[in-house]
Parts: C-alpha cells; sequence; structure tokens
C-alpha cells in the first residue's frame, strides 16, 4: 500500500494551474498512526499529534478565511477498497484557491504545523472541489 501524507510535486503543480480567484472546498480523508513519529521519539498518539496540528495550523487557517463545512468519522467503505479506512474526514471551504496557497506556504505553517501532520498522518487523501450549488437531487 503507497502512504499519502505530503503533495506530489507533480499534483501541486497543477493545483497552482488551476484558477486562483474561485472558492473552494479540499475534501480531506485521513487514516493516523497509532503512535505519531517525531525526529525526536516523543511517545504521542496520531490523533494527539493531528490535534496539535490543528490547534497550530487554526489560526493561519482562519486568518485565509479558511471554514470547515463539514465533519464525519467514517464508519465503513461501502464502495471503494476495503483497505481504505479513515479516522477522520472534512470538507475545508476557502475564499480561493490563492487563500489555501498562502496557508500552506506561510512559513509558521511550514515550520510549526507540517511536523506535527507529518508525524499524525498514515495516510491521506486531499482532493479539491468547485462548491455546487445545494440541491435534494444527486446530479
Amino acid at each position: 500500500m503507497t502512504e499519502h501524507i505530503d503533495p506530489a510535486r507533480e499534483a501541486f503543480a497543477l493545483f497552482k494551474d488551476l484558477p486562483r480567484d474561485e472558492p473552494i472546498q479540499m475534501l480531506n480523508l485521513l487514516r493516523l498512526r497509532e503512535k505519531a513519529v517525531y525526529p525526536d521519539g516523543r511517545d504521542v498518539s496520531g490523533f494527539d499529534a493531528y490535534k496539535t496540528y490543528g490547534q497550530t495550523s487554526g489560526p493561519i487557517f482562519r486568518r485565509v478565511g479558511g471554514t470547515i463545512v463539514w465533519r464525519g468519522a467514517p464508519q465503513l467503505t461501502l464502495i471503494g477498497p476495503s483497505d481504505e479506512r479513515w479516522h477522520l474526514s472534512f470538507v475545508a471551504a476557502y475564499p480561493n484557491a490563492a487563500a489555501f496557497l498562502e496557508m500552506v506556504t506561510d512559513p509558521v505553517y511550514q515550520g510549526e504545523a507540517v511536523p506535527h501532520r507529518q508525524a499524525a498522518v498514515l495516510d491521506s487523501r486531499l482532493v479539491r472541489h468547485t462548491p455546487l450549488e445545494l440541491s435534494s437531487e444527486f446530479s
């Protein structure tokens, strides 16, 4: 199984080529490590390390206009690979893609928040979406 923790260079380049002035929503699926993996060997659970990531990145996320529009604790994958089990899922909304890029390139985010995410996450998916009008229809 390939683990996905940080964006691949090619995917990040494609992201930057998409429009930056439109609202976006980012679907996050996270599988956390039982024990976080820090270079200094500290004994912290993946959940606690991810909580620290959230506390550290939160002020930057809010400063760029980000909001969490949906959160859930996945229970079962009904359609899809059975080995893709997730601990957390959420949708983060940004006023535009430029705000997301501002957050992920912020020096404090890179230096203080990202190490906790990398220590906590075993596997993840991050999918950019264009928000659509809400409806009671599936299409």
